[in-house]
């Protein structure tokens, strides 16, 4: 097949071909997630171009996969053999934070913390923050409807997406959603994109709404005997009605692994440390700080104490943000993104304890514990190939015990590969017929991202 040129409407020197650089962009971030080589990549620079290159798929019946920084963790912006990779590398543009609406107009490549300090020059406040909110974009951030340490007080990206402009699998420039405070002319076009994971478009621009500058955060620290006490202290922390803007569990493996990599003397006596914060200004504050530490005290914390040194409680969340990356040192990490009721955040816990017994593998727990949103992370030793198989196992299992205790497979890093057969398991046939209908509905040729989430199921055909 013919790679896209200029003749097509896509500008010299935004197609890569060169056989050494696709393979950069091929995977994202996912563990043993299946990739293939792509048969050219593709930087356009605004919406004309990515419609261009859509339409021009379109008519070769090409597989078309968005890409944003690629810090996906479950396969989604993964490469298929001959597809073209639209890298949003270079549509980084913030194109208009608005004061007075308090919305901002982005374009899909502008990373998170980039968008976060232009709305602070204005004291204003874009609240989803992903740990990997550094690095990764707007774009990836709408296509898996990123989450964060602070979404169990304030939301999830959904809550934030006002409005998007993409282009659909004909190669047509769509608008939906809205610039106004309300709106509800025909079906939420707009939140149906959001978490679609590029399987329904591709997103060109994004408008978000904004909130004014966080309050100061009190924080809350308590070190536990096990996790499951403090997974007990989480379901305490809820029947208090208490709603943290932060409330954060990482395990000793985790202290561990940071205090390896970036020797910041944090490794505590405890196999559990649960991070609470709260924002509530005045007395009202200090109210729900102390309703925290006594939740922690009262589920077993061998210590719990209401922060008095800023210094101190900033490096425990930073150490909470370098927990991925420190335990990608020790080997492949397979990363899970569970979601049970927050009720049963303690028996979840003890039920991944199980699992990693049974297969004998090592799995370290980091947690958005506040909204029950559980990150196990299987660990093996590179090139141990009956480790690998037993992580597999350990890992379905997972998925299999969320869903037996109400929950859901994923939480934020979306179903990309990863999680196909789990989220089969959890909505059932007759949902995922409806979704594809949908799907085929926007993407009639089956080009966008295919073989994700839900597998198109419309052929490439040429």
């Amino acid at each position: 097949m013919q790679k896209p040129n200029a003749a097509d409407g896509i500008p010299a020197g935004k197609v890569i071909t060169d056989p050494d650089s696709l393979g950069r962009y091929a995977h994202d971030e996912a563990e043993w997630a299946p990739a293939g080589l792509p048969l050219a990549v593709v930087r356009p620079q605004d919406t004309e171009e990515v419609r261009a290159v859509v339409a021009y798929c379109a008519r070769h019946r090409i597989p078309v996969v968005p890409r944003g920084a690629g810090t996906g963790l479950s396969g989604g912006a993964n490469a298929v053999d001959g597809a073209v990779v639209l890298s949003f590398e270079d549509m980084n543009r913030i194109l208009r934070v608005d004061p007075v609406e308090r919305l901002a107009v982005v374009q899909p490549g502008v990373v998170n913390d980039d968008l976060r300090a232009a709305c602070a020059e204005q004291g204003l406040w874009y609240p989803p923050d992903p740990a990997s909110s550094p690095w990764s974009t707007i774009g990836g951030n709408a296509a898996t409807n990123a989450g964060g340490m602070c979404c169990v007080k304030y939301g999830v990206t959904r809550d934030y997406v006002l409005g998007l402009e993409a282009v659909n699998g004909l190669g047509e420039i769509v608008r939906m959603g809205r610039q106004t405070a309300k709106g509800v002319a025909g079906y939420d076009l707009c939140g149906l994109f959001v978490g679609s994971e590029g399987t329904l478009g591709v997103i060109t621009e994004i408008t978000v709404k904004l909130r004014g500058a966080r309050p100061p955060e009190r924080t809350v620290a308590g070190f536990f005997d096990s996790v499951v006490a403090a997974g007990d202290a989480v379901s305490r922390v809820t029947a208090a009605g208490v709603v943290p803007s932060a409330l954060e569990l990482l395990d000793r493996h985790c202290l561990k692994a940071v205090d390896a990599w970036k020797n910041m003397g944090l490794s505590a006596d405890a196999d559990a440390i649960l991070l609470g914060r709260v924002d509530t200004p005045g007395a009202a504050g200090d109210a729900e700080a102390e309703t925290i530490r006594a939740a922690f005290a009262e589920a077993g914390a061998a210590w719990a104490e209401v922060s008095t040194d800023q210094a101190e409680a900033d490096a425990l969340f930073q150490a909470r943000r370098l927990a991925y990356p420190a335990l990608e040192r020790l080997g492949p990490v397979l990363t899970e993104d569970v979601v049970v009721p927050r009720s049963r955040v303690p028996q979840m816990l003890a039920r991944i304890e199980e699992i990693a017994g049974e297969h004998e593998v090592l799995i370290a727990n980091i947690a958005h514990a506040g909204d029950g949103n559980l990150h196990p992370l299987i660990i093996t030793e590179p090139g141990d190939d009956a480790a690998r198989a037993r992580a597999q196992l350990a890992f379905e299992e997972i998925l299999d015990a969320a869903i037996a205790f109400g929950g859901t497979v994923t939480g934020e890093h979306g179903v990309g590969l990863l999680k196909m057969g789990g989220m089969d398991r959890e909505v059932g046939p007759v949902n995922l017929a409806m979704q594809r209908a949908v799907k085929a509905a926007l993407d009639p040729y089956g080009i966008l991202n295919p073989g994700k989430v839900v597998v198109s199921g419309a052929p490439l055909a040429h």
